[in-house]
């Protein structure tokens, strides 16, 4: 039973968090000083002019925990699929996942206001496309319990009426 609505809602989800890891996240642009922090799954660069010095300065830091819990989630969700035959598990496994998805949003949450502070505080940065890809891939988790639970429910009133 592959070709299920929430089979393809699972599929869709592990390819969000995937495309995930390949587009930046959040960026801060600052024309004066020109100053630039960029965020994406592996992690946190930006590029400060040393006003003792007057050079430019890269700083990289490691994000790669985002990076890590994403694969892992696309992972689960593509497990998920081929668990077709014991839904409860598959709704275990749904249960972990929205778990998942949402300590990377946590995790993003946090760099992003971490990466706020670092240049011109007064100003906002810019969320990209791929910070959106783990709130697409939650919402079609959370789909995909929702109409595993409904299967489960269907197979369980059938078992009564026998």
């Amino acid at each position: 039973m592959i070709q299920r609505i929430q089979s393809i809602l699972l599929l869709i989800s592990a390819i969000a968090m995937g495309l995930m890891l390949f587009f930046p996240l959040w960026q801060k642009v600052s024309i004066d000083p020109p100053e630039k922090a960029l965020l994406d799954a592996f992690h946190l660069a930006y590029d400060v002019l040393n006003p003792a010095t007057g050079s430019r300065q890269s700083i990289l830091k490691n994000t790669f925990y985002i990076a890590l819990l994403g694969s892992l989630s696309a992972v689960i969700s593509l497990y998920s699929i081929f668990q077709y035959k014991n839904r409860l598990r598959q709704i275990q496994l749904g249960s972990l996942n929205s778990l998942l998805i949402g300590m990377t949003l946590g995790l993003l949450m946090y760099f992003v206001f971490k990466a706020e502070t670092l240049l011109e505080p007064t100003r906002q940065g810019n969320y990209l496309f791929g910070f959106y890809l783990p709130l697409a891939s939650l919402l079609c988790n959370f789909t995909a319990n929702r109409f595993i639970r409904k299967d489960e429910k269907l197979i369980k009133s059938m078992n009564r009426i026998r």
